[in-house]
């Protein structure tokens, strides 16, 4: 190891799929090192969606300081962009402090977009956007996303096909500049030199008991009163499905409920397939990922936390002193 590379100031990043027990762990952690923790969920940032976001709750909160939680309304737009911004405030004020910063969260896309970089992309057309509104209201969707495999492949991979915000982005970039959006992101360079990152992703041991505890919390927040936090959002005269906090999973189905489109059972069903989903997806680009160490384990095993704990802080051990970005 270079002196250059000894002196940059440490990351940490514990991720991995829904259900995990991510914040929780981190906590713990947080008792042991002397970090802050930084979420990295794109659903966090919005204020007044608590339960169906697992949000960590005030007394962990209390306990370690946390960051990029309730920052947004929902009615508020939030992006990678704005992400990779406010998460590099957050870490050299923890640096500053003399602190450790700990990513903590499942939503990859910010990951990656701080760690590999972003594109620096063309403003929002007000006119391609209602172009492509109309198309899609004619055509559905899922019509567009077939357009954009076509021009860009691999951004129609990441992007599935009822994700009405991100297809109508990747096509409004590629129709305004003739580059495709994945053109523009290849381009960029992100903070991979600036830290020393420790990047740890918790792996269930079994996709089978996953699913079902993902199934059971989510009944969990059901009886914790998860329609009702909703029922708020329906509510309000400025938000509608369109919008990203709206399409968050449970919200979303829950959503459809309140409008009179589904029963509350299907709604139910479909947030508990949806996160099922999600997590897959999660667990498919966390399997992309280099130079990330995997702990595999049952988060419900105190055995299997503490061995993580115990990995994370043996590794943590190691790293030189570091001064602040």
């Amino acid at each position: 190891m270079t002196a250059t590379a000894a002196l940059r100031p440490p990351v940490l990043v514990l991720t991995g799929p829904t259900g995990m027990g991510k914040s929780e762990l981190a906590v713990q952690l947080a008792e042991s090192l002397p970090l802050e923790i930084i979420s990295v969920d794109s659903a966090l940032v919005y204020r007044g969606m608590d339960i169906g976001t697992a949000k960590p709750a005030p007394e962990l909160r209390a306990r370690v300081p946390h960051h990029l939680i309730d920052i947004r309304d929902p009615a508020d737009p939030y992006s990678a962009g704005d992400f990779v911004r406010d998460a590099r405030a957050a870490i050299a004020g923890v640096a500053a402090r003399g602190r450790v910063p700990l990513l903590v969260g499942g939503t990859m896309l910010y990951l990656r977009a701080l760690h590999d970089g972003i594109a620096a992309l063309p403003a929002a057309s007000p006119q391609l956007r209602r172009e492509l509104d109309a198309r899609a209201a004619q055509h559905g969707w899922p019509a567009l996303h077939a357009e954009l495999a076509r021009v860009d492949s691999d951004s129609a991979a990441r992007i599935q096909p009822q994700d009405a915000q991100r297809i109508q982005r990747a096509l409004e970039v590629y129709l305004a500049t003739g580059r495709t959006l994945t053109q523009w992101q290849r381009g960029t360079c992100g903070a991979r030199e600036q830290f020393r990152w420790l990047r740890y992703a918790l792996l269930p041991h079994s996709r089978t008991a996953l699913r079902a505890r993902l199934a059971q919390r989510f009944d969990s927040m059901l009886d914790a009163g998860l329609l009702d936090e909703v029922r708020k959002l329906y509510a309000r005269a400025d938000l509608t499905e369109r919008h990203a906090a709206t399409r968050a999973v449970g919200y979303r189905q829950l959503w459809n409920y309140c409008a009179g489109r589904d029963s509350l059972e299907q709604a139910r069903q479909g947030a508990v397939v949806a996160t099922w989903q999600l997590a897959k997806r999660q667990l498919t680009w966390l399997r992309a990922e280099a130079a990330i160490t995997t702990l595999t384990m049952d988060p419900a095993a105190p055995e299997d936390r503490a061995a993580a704990i115990e990995r994370i802080i043996a590794d943590f051990s190691t790293l030189p002193r570091a001064r602040p970005p």
